[in-house]
């Protein structure tokens, strides 16, 4: 798709998103939508607002970071879903299977000697708050890599230990800024941030970034289950 321009600018990913209203927060009419004609609306528009966002990602275009001096360390709140799980990361074992070749489980030992990648950016909540963080992790396209998945793959499911559940299309999640993270800040995780591993990335709002994660599924299509706030209303591809 070739750049909208105006006078003097280029309009970026999200503006675009936000002035045709296709945003994943545009089309969320309210964070506990309930209303007849909220979820008729919804229900409606959602094809069309995924298949923009999957139209306007580039799935190997870097969002821009922010410097280290940027970091808000008090910005980012705790949301738990269920109740916040305790998981010894000496006996965690993080199980990546489904339509792969090599289906594995790793120790955090084990996903802690791959390259580690650190990057700063805005964690953005669809409840309306936002908070710069580094994160510091393993690339989710790393560890996919590592168990082979088979061809014309299009989904990833991910099962946390809290019983919250997600799952995101396969560009995004082979997206260069998409981590599986053990840090935060420069230090190990806390466990209200999701310890010992979570996703984290630019490209997606706040609720498809699943906490506790220990298992990640590959898939060629999605069951009626897709994610546990997208099964509720939510939009499911929720991109930035």
């Amino acid at each position: 798709m070739s750049p909208i321009q105006r006078p003097h600018r280029l309009l970026n990913r999200r503006q675009l998103l936000q002035l045709s209203g296709l945003s994943g927060a545009g089309l969320l009419l309210s964070g506990c939508a309930s209303s007849l004609f909220e979820n008729t609306v919804g229900k409606t528009f959602e094809p069309l607002n995924q298949s923009v966002e999957a139209l306007l990602l580039n799935p190997q275009k870097p969002v821009p970071e922010f410097p280290t001096s940027a970091i808000e360390p008090d910005a980012l709140l705790v949301n738990t879903f269920n109740f916040t799980p305790q998981i010894d990361p000496e006996t965690f074992r993080l199980t990546i299977d489904g339509e792969v070749n090599n289906p594995m489980q790793l120790s955090m030992k084990d996903i802690q000697k791959l390259p580690l990648t650190s990057m700063t950016i805005r964690h953005i909540c669809v409840e309306g708050w936002s908070a710069i963080v580094q994160w510091g992790g393993v690339r989710l396209r790393d560890l996919l890599s590592l168990v082979q998945p088979k061809a014309n793959v299009r989904f990833v499911y991910f099962k946390s230990a809290d019983g919250y559940y997600e799952s995101w299309d396969i560009a995004s999640s082979l997206h260069p800024q998409t981590l599986m993270a053990y840090q935060k800040n420069g230090q190990l995780l806390s466990v209200e941030n999701g310890a010992p591993i979570r996703l984290a990335s630019p490209i997606k709002l706040g609720y498809k970034q699943s906490k506790w994660v220990t298992r990640i599924t590959i898939v060629n299509h999605l069951t009626p289950s897709r994610g546990y706030w997208e099964d509720q209303g939510y939009e499911w591809f929720a991109g930035l």
